[in-house]
């Protein structure tokens, strides 16, 4: 028998382009995970992938999209609009979320075209982080925007246009390093019906915080301003607040029974996550302070507090939310050690110990304190009346000596499982 000669392959039998023959979801999710300039290297894989990149939802220009060997800002400022421009004259598809922030970017007027451009495409998340620089002045295209559920401001001005009436669909806001006048700012917070979460950090041209947000789940806060008032606010669950201000109030010219603790709780029924930081709690110390809230906060499991305990009427406003957070878990305590007020007379903590119930809490950190005989009677009545305390972490600002350890290890605990971890500064 003849022996028949091999045939070669024919291109039926050739191994198919593993790349070009991904599908498309999974083309998708692989450009997800790149910058924007890697997104638009992979045109050139195959014909499959060309113009993949140009359907991206998430749109996000930072230090990763532009490699230039020059330190030169006018070089790389120029190079960064023409990528952003290069990219939004080829996109073809819906763009949910745009992110601008790069470090050597100040506010260009060819922001307020790519804004005008976005809000055409009915965007839903809008990023603008302008780090050099003044305040740039948020074009008024982007207040009639509204199909935004998010939106993010970092170095901005914004003054909306008098037609302005809210974003019926936001629902977070993130302003930091921001200037808007005080009626701006109630008109924003309160014309956005959905708004479930606000951060705000480091603004100016408004001085009163009037929060009055129904489905508000989240806020965070840090600046200077002279007062706050929550009004429909029901559902506010975590609150972080920090005053950057030491605020002096002449206390004579509050009488009657005016209270800022009061006031700052009547509207957080459902508060789950407080943090007092900076100068807040001498805010809330003005005025008459209780014994506990009318009102507990019976859903209340995690408190962080930053207090000096060189000031009476702090460490009052401090024991009045412990009374008052029947079901507390976790509570963290940071002191001002650099506070040093002449005290006028010393705090009777025989009458803390008679008008307290006994405490929930499991585990307590104690940070910055420097021994002296308010924060050890603190800590003595924090192990005195936390019967289920099963860890205090405690750690001391420099330079203080093993008597402070020495004089934690004599106090009585009502737990038997308590442990205190003393940890060197």
């Amino acid at each position: 028998m003849r022996r028949e000669q091999p045939q070669s392959p024919c291109l039926t039998d050739v191994e198919p382009d593993r790349i070009s023959c991904l599908p498309g979801h999974i083309i998708d999710q692989i450009l997800s995970h790149l910058s924007i300039r890697e997104a638009v290297r992979t045109s050139v894989l195959s014909s499959k992938w060309r113009y993949k990149w140009a359907m991206l939802p998430n749109l996000v220009f930072d230090k990763e999209c532009v490699t230039v060997a020059s330190q030169d800002y006018v070089i790389i400022k120029n190079r960064l609009l023409r990528i952003i421009d290069h990219v939004l004259l080829l996109h073809s598809g819906p763009i949910n979320r745009f992110k601008l922030s790069h470090r050597d970017l100040v506010g260009v007027v060819d922001i307020d075209r790519w804004t005008l451009h976005l809000c055409r495409k009915s965007i839903k998340e809008f990023v603008l982080e302008i780090w050099k620089g003044q305040r740039y002045k948020i074009h008024s295209c982007l207040f009639s925007c509204q199909s935004l559920t998010h939106l993010e401001l970092f170095n901005c001005w914004l003054k909306p246009p008098s037609t302005f009436q809210g974003f019926r669909n936001l629902k977070s806001l993130d302003l930091q390093h921001v200037t808007l006048a005080q009626d701006v700012f109630e008109n924003l917070i309160s014309s956005c019906p959905l708004l479930e979460r606000l951060t705000l950090m480091n603004f100016d041209g408004f001085n009163h915080l009037n929060i009055d947000a129904p489905n508000l789940l989240f806020f965070d806060i840090g600046g200077k301003f002279e007062d706050i008032n929550f009004e429909n606010t029901f559902q506010l669950a975590v609150v972080s607040i920090g005053l950057y201000l030491n605020i002096e109030i002449n206390q004579s010219r509050f009488s009657g029974s005016y209270s800022n603790m009061l006031k700052f709780f009547v509207h957080l029924h459902h508060v789950q996550r407080l943090e007092v930081q900076s100068y807040f709690l001498k805010y809330l110390a003005v005025g008459v302070v209780p014994l506990k809230l009318p009102r507990p906060c019976i859903d209340l499991t995690y408190l962080s507090i930053r207090i000096n305990f060189n000031d009476l009427k702090e460490i009052s406003a401090a024991l009045c939310l412990l009374r008052s957070s029947p079901n507390l878990q976790e509570l963290e305590i940071l002191a001002r050690p650099e506070e040093q007020p002449v005290l006028l007379h010393p705090y009777c903590w025989e009458d803390v110990y008679l008008s307290c119930s006994v405490m929930q809490v499991r585990y307590v950190k104690i940070d910055g304190i420097s021994g002296i005989k308010r924060e050890l009677d603190f800590i003595n009545f924090l192990l005195q009346y936390s019967i289920v305390l099963e860890r205090m972490t405690v750690k001391p600002v420099s330079n203080v000596g093993s008597e402070l350890m020495k004089e934690l290890l004599r106090f009585r605990r009502a737990s038997g499982r308590a442990e205190i971890i003393y940890l060197e500064s």
